[in-house]
């Protein structure tokens, strides 16, 4: 090869050099304006989609509210205090010999029944002791040296039976719905508070109110008395309940039978291995109210007592808060529903 067709050959490849980078100076502005109008495109869809989440935060469900005048969900303030007992009341008493007083429906009914029944007792008793005196003195064999041949009297025989068969009615038809109302069951929304007997303790549960539970032994004597309560019935943890409202108690036995039992409220029931027992119970007024198990259990038998204190119900509202639970019927706030994922712009060509 020449020095003449050397240059030619390298003017040809300058020319083919030109030619390259003409061709890629004008393929750069239409790469631009293609990127530009993907990019508007992919603003547009999220423009789009970007409503289309707004509905689902705003259908997010809000937890109902409670009405603060109901008195339901009052809550004492200050927070709980436990209420001192009232000599005499709910407890028995040095030298007692009559029923204690009655703080409950079911009690009252029993206890004026119990006071007609005594002085019904009391009447006949008197009559059939008059009448025996009566006759020992009128037909003894000095006042009546020729004995009577009287074998019948159709007048006495009809009284005397009469007589029973009406006092015995009367007596049944009271006693009839005492017992009725004793075992009426509880409304459907009564608080439910159920008792476990253990050897030898009591423990309360709360289902209602989170499921939280109460384990109750018997304070020292020393303890009691300083307190203000009767020896060998004060405990360290009470059965607390509010005042008014029937009470769906329940009990069951740990162990062995044991017997749950409050005088002044009228209410025993027996706790049982393996079997719920079920009846209401309803104090009327305010106060500390002391029983024991009744029920022969074991060595140390005598040594489960048992204390129901009756509170008002923003005070009882205040002791469950106090013992970790929740008031009954209040809602729990719901969880907010999270929003959907906006969909993604759809992929646009180059």
């Amino acid at each position: 090869m020449n020095f003449g067709q050397t240059a030619r050959a390298a003017g040809h490849a300058i020319k083919a050099i030109g030619l390259t980078l003409a061709l890629f100076a004008a393929a750069q502005p239409a790469s631009a304006q293609e990127a530009a109008t993907a990019t508007e495109a992919a603003a547009a869809a999220t423009e789009q989609a970007a409503p289309a989440a707004e509905p689902a935060v705003a259908a997010a469900p809000v937890a109902p509210a409670i009405d603060p005048n109901d008195p339901h969900f009052k809550v004492a303030p200050g927070g709980y205090t436990p209420m001192k007992p009232t000599a005499g009341k709910g407890m028995p008493i040095d030298g007692g010999i009559d029923v204690q007083d009655q703080y409950s429906p079911n009690g009252r009914q029993a206890l004026g029944l119990h006071t007609i029944l005594v002085y019904i007792m009391f009447a006949i008793a008197a009559l059939v002791l008059v009448l025996l005196l009566y006759v020992m003195i009128r037909f003894n064999k000095r006042a009546n040296p020729v004995p009577s041949k009287t074998s019948h009297n159709t007048l006495l025989e009809v009284i005397w039976t009469g007589i029973p068969i009406l006092i015995l009615i009367g007596i049944s038809v009271p006693s009839v719905k005492l017992i009725s109302a004793q075992y009426k069951p509880a409304p459907e929304k009564a608080l439910t508070v159920k008792a476990t007997g253990n050897q030898w303790f009591w423990t309360y549960s709360y289902p209602d109110n989170g499921g939280f539970e109460v384990i109750s032994n018997m304070l020292p004597d020393e303890d009691a008395v300083k307190n203000g309560e009767p020896p060998q019935l004060a405990v360290d943890n009470r059965m607390v309940i509010p005042v008014g409202e029937p009470i769906r108690m329940q009990t069951i036995g740990a162990d062995v039978i044991h017997s749950f039992a409050v005088p002044s409220l009228w209410f025993k029931l027996d706790a049982v291995p393996g079997r719920i027992n079920e009846k209401v119970l309803t104090v009327t007024e305010p106060g500390v109210y002391y029983g024991q198990c009744s029920e022969l259990c074991g060595a140390r038998h005598g040594y489960m007592p048992i204390v129901v204190e009756a509170l008002p119900r923003d005070k009882f509202n205040a002791w469950v808060i106090a013992q970790g639970g929740k008031i009954d019927g209040a809602p729990d706030a719901p969880a907010v529903a999270a929003a959907p994922a906006a969909p993604a712009a759809p992929a646009t060509g180059a």
